[in-house]
């Protein structure tokens, strides 16, 4: 799978969130504050969890159509990739 621009995009975003993390505990932010923006990242991490299991899904199921498999494998290793990622 080739992951996309729209992807790096993420992982930046979420690299600049970690190192914003990191910059509040150095300054000694409010402990609210900090789990807010972990808070964030979780999130953001979740989203990217998600978009790269999608489109690795979307991309197994093209194949496995043009092979003229079915795609319940793909599907299945899907749902499992997401509920390990919980």
């Amino acid at each position: 799978m080739q992951y996309s621009k729209e992807l790096m995009n993420r992982l930046k975003r979420l690299e600049g969130q970690v190192r914003g993390v990191i910059r509040m505990i150095e300054e000694e932010k409010h402990c609210k504050e900090v789990v807010s923006q972990l808070s964030a990242v979780r999130s953001a991490t979740d989203r990217a969890i998600g978009y790269i299991v999608a489109k690795n899904l979307e991309s197994c199921i093209l194949e496995a159509k043009e092979e003229g498999r079915d795609a319940e494998d793909a599907i299945q290793e899907a749902v499992n990739m997401m509920i390990k990622s919980r």
